[in-house]
């Protein structure tokens, strides 16, 4: 049997960008959404702590705490990572899970030595004149994927000292009113520098697999995956292990409208990148393959035929195909 349980995360008041003040003028209600904000992943500890559900892990004989985004379809418990933890002579309290970067990763968070501690380095924090260094691959080859194992023991310990320390994120933000305010957040990633001998493990990017925007959701619907014992793997038929970099216009945005768009999804197993802008339709058993760029142009409408087959193709607005 599975129990599932559910915890609150805290909300944070909202900082006016102008005054410095809080946004929120009565603390008392918190039905003014525009006012409260969730203070990020880093969040997670306290609340854990707060809601007493640390405890009742703790008292029920677990021991590790696997965390991960949400929104990685790819973050499953690996028993190998876990065995290493539960061996007797490691006890580790904390890994991190890092992979190599590509090109759709580059503002990924990555880790670094500090101190002879490994530390949490996140885009956000970088100086602008050093944002082309952090972009680098060749300066930093891997990124935090956000898949943690840490002792629950340490966590509680930490807490309870006071010493678990996370650096503060300050994120701005623009309200829909467009009043400028700020957010200070924390990653739950940044924990790391609090665990002496944490360290990372380089993982495939397997175990790496986010859904945050509809080009994300269109590789994952496509003939590149496949679903084993609840596992998303790649296809074996996929020549190449790099997933294929997709970008999609405004009008792919909504769920609903990207739904519309295909009448089936595309094969996409020789993709290495799809562009995508303006009001474009796919028909049946569509193949992409190599670099494919379609762009329809304003008050233009493109329609990929059924069973059409574009290889290093551009499409304009008024249909020219050409080679790439």
């Amino acid at each position: 049997n599975v129990e599932v349980m559910c915890y609150m995360q805290s909300y944070y008041p909202r900082i006016d960008r102008e005054t410095l003040l809080p946004f929120v003028k009565d603390y008392n209600n918190i039905d003014t959404n525009e006012g409260w904000y969730p203070p990020g992943h880093g969040d997670l500890y306290e609340s854990l702590y707060n809601s007493g559900l640390l405890d009742k892990l703790i008292e029920a004989g677990k021991e590790v705490l696997f965390i991960s985004n949400i929104d990685n379809l790819g973050a499953t418990v690996d028993l190998n990572i876990l065995n290493h933890i539960m061996r007797a002579n490691s006890k580790s309290q904390f890994i991190a899970e890092v992979t190599n970067k590509t090109r759709a990763d580059v503002k990924g968070g990555t880790l670094i030595d500090y101190n002879g501690q490994a530390k949490l380095l996140e885009y956000a924090q970088v100086p602008h004149e050093h944002v082309d260094d952090f972009k680098c691959v060749k300066t930093f080859k891997i990124f935090n994927t956000n898949n943690l194992w840490i002792s629950l023991e340490a966590i509680k310990d930490r807490l309870e000292q006071g010493i678990l320390d996370r650096d503060i994120i300050e994120n701005h933000k623009t309200l829909d009113d467009g009043r400028n305010v700020i957010q200070l957040e924390t990653a739950v990633g940044a924990a790391i520098k609090n665990f002496p001998g944490a360290f990372a493990i380089n993982v495939p990017r397997s175990r790496f697999l986010p859904v945050k925007q509809t080009s994300d959701l269109l590789l994952v619907m496509s003939n590149l995956y496949t679903l084993e014992a609840g596992v998303i793997k790649m296809s074996p038929k996929r020549q190449f292990p790099m997933t294929p970099l997709v970008k999609l216009g405004a009008e792919f945005k909504r769920i609903q409208h990207f739904l519309k768009r295909f009448q089936t999804i595309p094969d996409l197993l020789e993709l290495d990148h799809l562009t995508v802008t303006g009001d474009v339709h796919f028909g049946r058993n569509v193949s992409l393959r190599g670099t494919v760029i379609i762009v329809a142009n304003h008050g233009e409408r493109i329609d990929i035929p059924s069973n059409s087959l574009l290889e290093n193709k551009i499409v304009s607005g008024n249909l020219r195909i050409l080679d790439h």
